[in-house]
């Protein structure tokens, strides 16, 4: 099952093709390289771009400005009145900020947690590999506190600009520059749980500190000790992935071994994420999320 953004009205996929999509984020129009889209576009002539990300044949690559802005903004708006608001700027590797297949993901967190805190209940959420915000964003807006971890501290910056951006009141976000595995080990010796964990690790990345992490080398072991911390009544786990090679049933197997292991019981729901492309009405795939609930 491939689920997919319906209702972003400040960003949509134009058209995609020969390992490309021509993006709109806001008013402006971009090009980047997606390894997906294996088939011909449709028409990229036709769309008049603000900024093209090549690829070198040596790795990484090289944005070219024609019109663009440093930086602007874009809104998703997960219920009326209740808006997300991230700051936008072409960065390293064809990135912009944001992810927005994730929408699927940030409605879920944030009807999970304003479901629970409507209920008077407790709702501490801990957001893992935790980029720009998204995650962080939409748990914090359904009333659940916040403990956002990135090893980069530009990108948790980042993150903060866009919670201010959001209007968010401070308190509910506890900020943190650090390893994700050495962050856990630390809460599971200070007997810390959670009502909610979001986990979006890259396919690879180095920490703070050097630390090499491999997602296909160690996102069992992760898992298995991250759901250590999870709550076991009323709770959920999020695990996303764009690695090719980790599909939806790879990563329900994953969870559920490590919920058994751990004494937890619940279900999962296991999907691909993607966006639908305007120009085909058909859905570009981006990547894969399950979700355990207790």
């Amino acid at each position: 099952m491939i689920k997919y953004v319906k209702n972003f009205t400040d960003y949509e996929v134009l058209d995609c093709g020969d390992s490309e999509k021509i993006e709109r984020f806001g008013k402006y129009i971009l090009r980047r390289p997606d390894p997906q889209a294996i088939w011909h576009p449709e028409n990229y002539d036709k769309y008049k771009v603000n900024a093209i990300y090549h690829r070198s044949s040596k790795g990484g690559g090289s944005w070219q400005f024609i019109d663009l802005p440093k930086t602007w903004r874009i809104e998703y708006e997960l219920e009326k009145n209740i808006k997300m608001v991230f700051n936008l700027k072409p960065f390293t590797f064809k990135h912009t900020g944001v992810f927005p297949e994730q929408a699927v993901n940030w409605k879920f967190i944030y009807d999970f947690c304003k479901n629970r805190t409507s209920e008077n209940k407790k709702m501490n959420v801990l957001n893992l590999f935790a980029y720009t915000g998204g995650a962080t964003l939409s748990a914090s807006l359904g009333g659940a506190k916040v403990t956002h971890v990135d090893a980069s501290k530009g990108m948790l910056t980042w993150a903060k600009e866009n919670a201010e951006s959001s209007f968010i009141p401070k308190d509910r976000f506890r900020w943190i520059v650090d390893d994700c595995k050495k962050f856990v080990e630390r809460e599971l010796r200070r007997g810390n749980t959670y009502e909610g964990i979001i986990m979006d690790p890259p396919s690879y990345g180095r920490g703070p500190n050097g630390e090499v992490w491999k997602l296909e080398d160690s996102i069992y072991d992760f898992v298995d000790l991250t759901i250590k911390l999870l709550s076991n009544k009323n709770s959920f786990l999020v695990l996303n992935s764009y690695t090719t090679g980790l599909q939806a049933g790879v990563m329900d197997y994953i969870v559920k071994k490590a919920a058994v292991k751990n004494g937890l019981t619940g279900k999962t729901d296991s999907y691909e994420i993607g966006l639908k492309v305007s120009s085909t009405g058909l859905i570009l795939p981006e990547g894969a999320t399950t979700i355990f609930t207790t």
